[in-house]
């Protein structure tokens, strides 16, 4: 099951996810993201950090508005994280406000932890395990599953309150109701639902955002419902689950004395740390609440949108639950509540030291001082993004120095082998570029170029123009060099620069040639008039002749005709 996926049109391959994914279970493949599924422990950390909010979860309000909509009976076990996430005067308007969209009951999932704790105490007692990871967390127990197998032994064998909450409420109404989780993980979505080992017990997902969005769409205000009360006994100091250090409360709420040494930790960086040290045998003894969210549930990835501080949400859980332990609790037994968990870790293809430095070499790092380990790509070094090139989870593009390096070293190809002169003046008239045909013109190098105004080499009243109206200037003809030189300048303003890009095409030669090529036309010009002139005289001579001959031979015409003309009369 995909939890968390990327919108394509959004991802602009800024890797910023990569940087902070520490699993590396993001994938780019033709500059997208991608989410690895088989890698991933759905912490959403990419979720949260995503600058250009690309990526999505898979939502189950659908599914719960289906199964209300065709009246099968729903129950909502609600995190009791909602006390120092959601918004209202009176814990009680939540639930009023779940029943209004048709929820046939409101349960805390405390009542859940309230099972777990008694395990955990169980298992402590026991006394059998060197070290007890508590597995609450989905995204801890993915983690340990995937990249810390060897910790696995160290697992509590229990399921989480979600789970345990889920079977319990099946087994008080029956398999044909519905059990929906209310809560700000969104991992508990692939634990629910992508786990076969807890297959049942939770129906469906919902996070507080999606019951924002939902009441939002159905016009119900928490702050105008009646406080109504939970379904469910009081869990008592159960509620502290969402907070860090809330399970250790539980469990020593009773105050029995044992060799465990209780440790809380939080933070996925903290968490690998913690199983290091594991491994390493640096620990003994020790029972560890573990949290990948820092601060536990509380600030979960689904309840960003209140934008509440951990200290707070914290002080207003502490100050609504009571410290005591939970006496009324539920009737399951433990192997209604045991979870075997195992060695789920990827095996991965290992590239050779060659091939390592085969894809290193392709991004211009032939020696150790050229491996920069700049961690832009989202890898501590280069030689383990090397590794995740072989292992199709990388692209050589993703190495940000070679490819700034490629395209300074393509615009400088550009600049240096184009005929045109290029600058870049800013809005006080400084040059900040100029391409060696600018330095040619100016007849200065590019250092003392740079600090200089443009109006000390030439006239700059289209650049002024173009600064003040911000309108390009395309191809206007004007003389530079006190007219020994004849140009086409084109004036582009940059607008986040607040500069402007001038370039200056030579067409000296060319003006040159049309004014060869109109000095010739009008010589021609001159020497056909002239031709013609005499021609015109010629002809005038000719015509002046032809005009006397013709006279003559008229007159000599109508004596015959007239002649012609007496002879018949007669």
């Amino acid at each position: 099951m995909k939890v968390i996926d990327f919108k394509d049109a959004k991802c602009r391959h800024c890797y910023k996810c990569v940087r902070h994914c520490q699993v590396k279970a993001i994938t780019v493949q033709q500059e997208q993201a991608r989410i690895l599924t088989d890698h991933c422990i759905n912490c959403g950390k990419c979720m949260e950090i995503c600058p250009q909010n690309a990526k999505t979860f898979a939502s189950d309000m659908e599914r719960v508005k289906g199964f209300l909509r065709q009246g099968i009976r729903t129950v909502i076990s609600i995190a009791p994280s909602y006390i120092g996430v959601l918004d209202f005067d009176r814990p009680g308007q939540v639930v009023d406000a779940l029943l209004k969209l048709g929820f046939a009951e409101v349960r805390e999932t405390a009542e859940g932890a309230a099972m777990v704790t008694r395990e955990y105490q169980r298992i402590i007692r026991e006394n059998k395990m060197p070290n007890i990871i508590t597995t609450c967390c989905p995204s801890v127990n993915d983690l340990i599953e995937k990249y810390y197998p060897e910790c696995a032994p160290l697992m509590a064998p229990v399921v989480s309150p979600m789970v345990a909450h889920g079977r319990y409420i099946k087994k008080l109404y029956g398999d044909d109701v519905k059990v929906v989780f209310l809560g700000p993980c969104i991992a508990k979505k692939q634990e629910a639902i992508g786990d076969e080992r807890v297959a049942g017990a939770i129906d469906a997902i919902l996070t507080f955002e999606e019951l924002a969005i939902w009441l939002d769409e159905s016009k119900i205000r928490i702050f105008d419902c009646e406080d109504a009360p939970m379904g469910n006994p009081d869990p008592e100091i159960n509620r502290m689950y969402p907070i860090s250090g809330g399970v250790v409360q539980s469990v020593i709420a009773e105050e029995e004395m044992d060799s465990y040494h209780k440790v809380f930790v939080d933070g996925l960086a903290n968490c690998m740390e913690m199983l290091e040290c594991l491994k390493r045998g640096e620990l003994d003894h020790c029972f560890i609440e573990a949290n990948v969210c820092e601060g536990g549930c509380t600030k979960g990835p689904a309840s960003a949108r209140w934008n509440m501080s951990y200290v707070k949400a914290k002080i207003k859980i502490e100050r609504e639950v009571s410290r005591k332990a939970a006496h009324d609790q539920p009737d399951m037994s433990s192997e209604e509540l045991s979870k075997t968990f195992e060695d789920r870790s990827i095996k991965e293809a290992v590239p050779t030291e060659e091939e390592i430095q085969e894809i290193l070499r392709s991004v211009g790092k032939y020696t150790r001082e050229d491996e920069l380990n700049c961690g832009a790509c989202g890898y501590s070094t280069c030689r383990e993004k090397a590794v995740a090139v072989f292992q199709n989870k990388a692209e050589l593009s993703m190495c940000m120095p070679y490819a700034l390096m490629q395209a300074e070293s393509m615009s400088n190809v550009v600049m240096d082998v184009t005929p045109n002169m290029i600058f870049i003046v800013d809005s006080e008239l400084r040059i900040r570029e100029c391409n060696k045909k600018g330095q040619e013109l100016l007849g200065v190098g590019k250092e003392e170029a740079l600090q200089r105004y443009i109006f000390e080499f030439m006239d700059a009243g289209n650049i002024e123009e173009t600064l003040r109206t911000k309108e390009t200037v395309f191809h206007k003809k004007i003389q530079l060099e006190h007219g020994r030189m004849t140009v086409e300048e084109t004036i582009v303003y940059i607008e986040n620069l607040e500069s402007v890009l001038v370039t200056f095409q030579d067409v000296t030669r060319e003006e040159k040639m049309k004014e060869q090529h109109y000095n010739l036309k009008v010589e021609t010009m001159e020497m056909a008039q002239k031709v013609i002139d005499k021609q015109m005289m010629v002809a005038q001579e000719i015509a002046g002749l032809l005009g006397e001959t013709t006279a003559e031979t008229k007159v000599t015409l109508t004596k015959l005709r007239d002649s012609i003309l007496n002879e018949e009369d007669a």
